[in-house]
């Protein structure tokens, strides 16, 4: 994009969008047909979104419009699908109920001997491969800290040295944040030598989708416009990992906007198949995670942007229960 379209940026094109739905591009609720009666599907072509650049002020290369085209007609696909369906009650309320327990188990919030569906982690030495290290699970990794069988600050280089090793392949880090991570690995190790712990995160290394806020670091939401944005607050959930003593090493990568494994930096790519996206909008988050570049990463998802790179990428996401975690200081969609 251009200088003038990075001044216009996201509220624009959102803007853009609101013109589009309230134009008939994106059927709404409000304007939804009774029961039984198709709605027309506009065909949107590149062409179409060529001529929709010239209201919004706005400049796509041909792959782009081409791109765009096919997110629209897929999402007005979804609407129609909506409207032609079921009617439901505007005093119907999303479910926000989430149990994952197994049939026929209950939940014991303390036993003396544990609940069997949970595995024990192997109190095993430390390795001597850093790999083996890096794969290992967070009960480990923490075993392993808490014993003083490796630092705070060992760990930490572990696992920045590795992040700068295979982020050319895989194009999943925006932002290392080696400074912000040595001084804190540093300061958790005077504080266990103190005989103090944070608990069981004291010491670990984590990744942060990069559309949450860290004060005097660069967060991009993924996106051209913003790529330079420095925010001088920090989000909620990263200050209460701050608190617990997790250690941030990197602000990882998104698709532009929260949509995709596309970002100015480029494509964020499977550790399985780097010929392969690792899809989004969780991208980074989840290839981290599955090549050992960190102990453990956080995503975001709205529709599929934590499950979806997590198939890709053969991780485990938890998406927790809409309104559980604040989300002061994440990117509004």
């Amino acid at each position: 994009m251009d200088e003038m379209n990075d001044r216009i940026g996201r509220r624009s094109f959102l803007a853009f969008l609101s013109a589009a739905a309230a134009t008939g591009v994106l059927p709404s609720r409000a304007t939804a047909m009774p029961a039984g009666r198709t709605v027309a599907r506009p065909d949107i072509t590149p062409r179409t979104i060529a001529e929709a650049e010239k209201l919004a002020g706005m400049s796509f290369t041909p792959e782009e419009r081409r791109a765009i085209a096919d997110t629209i007609n897929e999402q007005v696909a979804g609407f129609a699908a909506r409207v032609d369906g079921a009617t439901l009650s505007e005093s119907l309320f999303p479910a926000t109920t989430f149990n994952p327990l197994l049939p026929g188990r209950t939940l014991n919030l303390a036993t003396d001997t544990g609940d069997d569906a949970i595995p024990r982690p192997r109190r095993k030495r430390l390795p001597h491969d850093a790999a083996e290290i890096a794969f290992a699970s967070l009960a480990e990794l923490s075993h392993w800290i808490h014993t003083k069988q490796i630092s705070c600050v060992d760990l930490a280089t572990l696992y920045l040295d590795r992040l700068k090793k295979y982020d050319p392949q895989l194009k999943c880090v925006i932002t290392l944040t080696e400074d912000r991570a040595m001084q804190q690995a540093a300061m958790l190790d005077r504080e266990l030598a103190e005989g103090r712990s944070r608990g069981p995160l004291h010491g670990i290394p984590w990744g942060a989708k990069d559309l949450f806020d860290t004060e005097g670091i660069a967060t991009t939401f993924g996106a051209a416009p913003f790529k330079d944005r420095v925010p001088r607050t920090t989000a909620a959930v990263v200050e209460r990992l701050d608190d617990a003593g997790a250690v941030l090493v990197a602000k990882l990568s998104l698709g532009a906007l929260a949509y995709g494994d596309i970002w100015f930096g480029g494509r964020t790519n499977s550790p399985w198949n780097t010929e392969l996206g690792s899809s989004g909008s969780s991208a980074g988050s989840a290839s981290a995670t599955a090549a050992g570049l960190v102990g453990f990463a956080l995503g975001t998802e709205t529709c599929g942007s934590i499950i979806s790179p997590c198939q890709h990428c053969g991780t485990f996401g938890l998406r927790p229960t809409f309104g559980r975690v604040p989300r002061d200081g994440a990117m509004a969609l």
